[in-house]
């Protein structure tokens, strides 16, 4: 592992072992764009693979077609690490300018959209090679420190909803970070380090040990402002920036699963989903709403749970309400608490429509989240 490499390797295993992201049968997808954190993450997982701490690895790279040549470069770096490396190789090419143009979305939304979406067919084909549940991989995408901390300092710019504060969870769902701890100027020195001790490295045409998306360095952009202008001045103050803020982050994440336990319990007791197989009975207004279409009925217990909790709930159904790419708004939780007395009663007669056009309805039997379409319909047959 080098003298470098060892304290890095060892403090990626620690973030596996105590968050529980794999083990040494996992199957694992890496997600690689050729930049210096995925790059130094291939390396890592082939040494971890090749010394039985983590399953077989196979190396991922989708060429968005969104920098030109840049782009072809890329993915050959990402190719050729993954021969080097002796992993099997999915790449993935999408249109993300032509798609985002079809679709009229943004750029960086769809190609993220895209790039999750080709991640979790590469994993499926992968883990199908090895007679291997999906539900077993993994897919490690190359997040550090850094970017914990860039989302950390956007994100109270912008402001965020519940938990937003923890910036990026270690695992959600099959993505995994196994880089979260580490900084990326850690994972650049592992990367020179290897390239010191004469250990087989990629380099692309210009000799260097990593492709720079010259996009970053923009500071029109949000994220690049942030890096480049807010963060260093925030170091300045504190070289312990790193090490302090994810001691923090990760704090806050402590504290946002027990209240995310305690807000499941309670959607658990007092919000019921509504479909055609709800009796006409439990449904306001007297009538159900079509099974594919997502609704919600708060029970007038709802009404009496503490606020935040509340909020934590409602900012949970209107994730699923609304389209993927959508964000929350304060004031639609606020409208649908609107519906609720002070006494935590629901107000017979109030109507609302918030974003993502859902009807807010309620009488003595609950407040109903619905999409405004199945309001009117079912007020129509009424």
């Amino acid at each position: 592992m080098g003298e470098l490499g060892a304290p890095l390797i060892s403090r990626v295993v620690d973030t596996m072992n105590d968050r529980r992201l794999a083990g040494a049968d996992t199957p694992v997808l890496l997600m690689v764009s050729g930049g210096s954190d995925s790059a130094a993450m291939a390396y890592i997982a082939a040494e971890l693979s090749d010394a039985g701490a983590l399953g077989p690895c196979a190396l991922l790279h989708v060429h968005h077609h969104m920098r030109g040549a840049d782009a072809d470069a890329d993915a050959q770096f990402a190719e050729a690490l993954a021969e080097l490396l002796g992993l099997p190789f999915f790449r993935c090419d999408i249109n993300v300018p032509q798609l985002a143009e079809a679709e009229g979305g943004n750029w960086e939304a769809v190609a993220r959209r895209e790039r999750y979406d080709a991640a979790n067919e590469a994993l499926a084909s992968f883990c199908r090679h090895l007679a291997l549940p999906v539900s077993e991989g993994r897919i490690f995408t190359a997040h550090t420190a850094d970017d914990r901390i860039e989302n950390f300092y956007m994100r109270s710019i912008v402001g965020t909803g519940p938990g937003g504060f923890r910036s990026m969870r270690y695992r959600n769902g099959l993505v995994a970070r196994p880089l979260l701890d580490v900084s990326r100027q850690q994972l650049r020195d592992y990367l020179e380090g290897r390239a010191r001790e004469g250990k087989p490295v990629v380099r692309d045409g210009e000799g260097a040990l990593w492709r720079e998306d010259a996009t970053n360095a923009h500071t029109d952009r949000f994220r690049a402002y942030v890096r480049h202008k807010m963060v260093p001045v925030a170091r300045e103050w504190n070289p312990q920036l790193t090490e302090v803020l994810v001691r923090t982050m990760n704090q806050i994440a402590d504290e946002d699963d027990m209240l995310e336990a305690m807000a499941a319990r309670i959607r658990e007791r007092c919000v019921k989903a509504v479909g055609e197989s709800v009796a006409t009975a439990d449904v306001p207004a007297g009538v159900g709403v079509p099974v594919e279409e997502k609704a919600f009925l708060l029970k007038p217990s709802f009404g009496e749970e503490p606020r935040p909790l509340q909020k934590r709930v409602l900012y949970q159904l209107l994730r699923e309400m609304l389209p993927p790419e959508a964000r929350v708004q304060s004031a639609s939780i606020d409208a649908i608490l609107a519906a609720f007395d002070l006494g935590g009663a629901p107000i017979s007669g109030y109507v609302d429509n918030i974003q993502g056009n859902i009807a807010i309805s309620a009488n003595k039997k609950g407040v109903l989240l619905e999409p405004m379409a199945a309001f009117r319909a079912r007020r129509k047959r009424a």
